[in-house]
């Protein structure tokens, strides 16, 4: 288990998109550097941003869709879940589901879909937009099937970076776990364009 709060950062300014998550102690847990251009998306997470030891990859299960599967196998191969996006009912509010095999073991929602609404019109306003990223910040929420909250995702108000902290609010197994830090690493690279 990860000491808690973490931190997520994702680089803004690269050419292909990174987002690094640090444990409570600085320490790096996860890093992954999204490849452009590619029809279906396969990731590499590594351990440290040297990108020496790979610990997970997520691979999409069809070519370039709104609702693609994407299904994560640890560094020997074994299947350890999968993240899928709600369809149309994510246009308004994102909201994915979590899978350990078929079964939904867990839900991610955005708390307030008014933040992307209000961020997407003002940030297209010289000046304006470039305060955007510090006033309007999104909340996902993790959460069981029966609605328990397990974990937290928050932006934190920033005017040149993404930085997001990851919070612990129920115990999570070991397996879990990764299931849902690789889900909101996930959620982060195909919401970029968004808050």
């Amino acid at each position: 288990m990860q000491q808690y709060p973490l931190e997520l950062t994702f680089k803004f300014f690269s050419l292909s998109p990174q987002i690094t998550i640090n444990n409570g102690q600085g320490q790096t847990i996860m890093h992954v550097q999204q490849r452009l251009f590619k029809l279906k998306e396969l990731i590499h997470v590594f351990a440290d941003t040297a990108r020496t030891q790979e610990i997970y990859n997520i691979k999409a299960d069809r070519i370039i869709d709104f609702s693609a599967r994407y299904n994560f196998a640890d560094d020997a191969g074994r299947a350890i879940g999968a993240v899928k996006r709600k369809g149309m009912k994510s246009l308004w509010k994102a909201h994915y589901d979590i899978f350990d095999g078929e079964e939904i073991v867990f839900t991610i929602e955005e708390e307030n879909p008014w933040i992307k609404v209000i961020d997407a019109l003002l940030s297209e306003i010289p000046i304006v937009g470039m305060f955007t990223g510090y006033f309007f910040n999104p909340e996902y929420i993790v959460a069981r099937p029966d609605g328990r909250e397990v974990m937290r995702l928050a932006k934190i108000p920033s005017f040149l970076s993404r930085i997001f902290t990851i919070k612990a609010k129920d115990e999570l197994s070991a397996k879990e776990e990764p299931q849902v830090l690789l889900s909101l690493m996930m959620l982060l690279l195909l919401e970029r364009n968004r808050g």
